[in-house]
């Protein structure tokens, strides 16, 4: 496990995800992008998850972004599953904006980005849609930190401004939670082959208590790592959880994927 000069386990350099990896294939594919984001190839159906490709507003432990989005090639949608703009992310957005077919996301952000110009369709949670052959489902999040921050105070933030996605492929079942505290709802998922796996120990997280229960109800299912190390903030708990930490407490730890941002998970039932 690398570490930063202040301590702080950080990802290993970025793999560079390939033009290939649009490509029609026989197989879904996952590729951690770093921070909170993800892209899926489904046979061939590429769907994005909070793409976070460049322009962030905090230092970075990542060597390079593992894609560009501006020379990024066809994608079928974008997911957003919140506001935070480690989520939503407008400078990637709009470089993604002529390449994708469509945006999908929750009640507020998906109103702020249709009127930022965004391609975009509002879902709520338990909404489910269809993107190619890949069945997508909004899944209940509870992130709404902004109602006790003043500077955010200008509306009122609702649990359903914020979701994760629930993805069944043909080769499988990927869940995304996103940014959330632990709901009783996410301890009653239909089991998923692999979870996009936020561990931070953070009380407007999961917190790592939560993230060994969340993990432990579900001990078939690989936990790819995301939401650590590619921040350089060893002050704040939301960027700098440790996967060895998570390892060292949860039943079947082999199942724990560190990936490098761009690097190829194979899904498999």
């Amino acid at each position: 496990m690398k570490r930063s000069a202040n301590g702080q386990a950080m990802v290993e350099d970025t793999i560079q995800i390939q033009p290939t990896a649009f490509d029609k294939q026989d197989k879904t594919s996952i590729y951690w992008l770093g921070n909170g984001g993800a892209m899926i190839n489904s046979q061939g159906t590429v769907i994005l998850i909070d793409p976070l490709l460049k322009d962030f507003d905090m230092p970075l432990l990542m060597n390079e972004m593992p894609l560009d989005p501006a020379k990024s090639d066809h994608v079928d949608a974008v997911l957003i599953t919140h506001i935070d703009n480690d989520h939503y992310s407008r400078p990637t957005c709009t470089d993604l904006k002529d390449k994708t077919d469509r945006f999908y996301a929750p009640n507020y952000v998906a109103e702020v980005m249709d009127e930022e110009g965004y391609p975009v369709t509002m879902k709520t949670i338990g909404d489910e849609f269809l993107v190619g052959p890949v069945n997508v489902k909004l899944t209940p999040a509870l992130h709404n930190w902004q109602n006790n921050v003043k500077k955010w105070q200008y509306r009122y933030w609702k649990p359903e401004d914020y979701c994760g996605y629930y993805l069944n492929t043909p080769d499988g079942k990927i869940w995304m939670p996103g940014d959330s505290k632990l709901l009783p709802e996410q301890l009653e998922m239909p089991n998923p082959d692999v979870i996009l796996f936020d561990f931070a120990d953070n009380a407007v997280h999961i917190t790592l208590d939560g993230a060994v229960k969340l993990a432990n109800t579900y001990p078939d299912s690989d936990l790819i790592a995301i939401h650590w190390g590619c921040v350089d903030a060893p002050e704040m708990t939301p960027f700098n959880g440790d996967p060895e930490i998570l390892r060292s407490r949860i039943v079947n730890p082999d199942r724990l994927k560190v990936l490098a941002p761009g690097e190829e998970y194979i899904l498999n039932k």
